[in-house]
């Protein structure tokens, strides 16, 4: 199974507002290709490094498709579940904002969120 590792260090600034877009680190396909337009903010990209999270090809389409059917439905933020992680995404830019992994939501309390969506 392909893996993709997203490095802060390969953010680079898109659109009008500077949104980051993340680069894949693999030859077979750009992230941009396999994520169908969702960008990682900084700090979800950092997250996602600082804690050795690696998203298979599968999850990564997975949390797509979750964005896509919160934004069927008119969320704007919502916690998308991908196995164990979790992710805050800004539907209507299509930008994760935060990602966690399972010890972080233990707690299970989420924030400034109008939707959730279990991939």
């Amino acid at each position: 199974m392909n893996k993709l590792i997203i490095n802060p260090a390969s953010i680079e600034s898109a659109g009008s507002k500077g949104t980051p877009i993340a680069k894949a680190q693999s030859a077979e396909a750009s992230f941009k290709d396999v994520m169908n337009g969702l960008k990682f903010s900084k700090h979800a990209a950092k997250r996602l490094d600082d804690r050795q999270i690696s998203l298979s090809e599968d999850q990564n389409k997975r949390l797509s498709e979750g964005v896509a059917k919160a934004g069927k439905k008119g969320v704007q933020d919502s916690l998308v579940m991908v196995d164990s992680l979790a992710f805050i995404v800004n539907v209507p830019t299509q930008t994760v904002i935060t990602a966690m992994d399972e010890q972080e939501t233990a707690d299970h309390i989420f924030t400034n969120i109008d939707g959730t969506v279990i991939a």
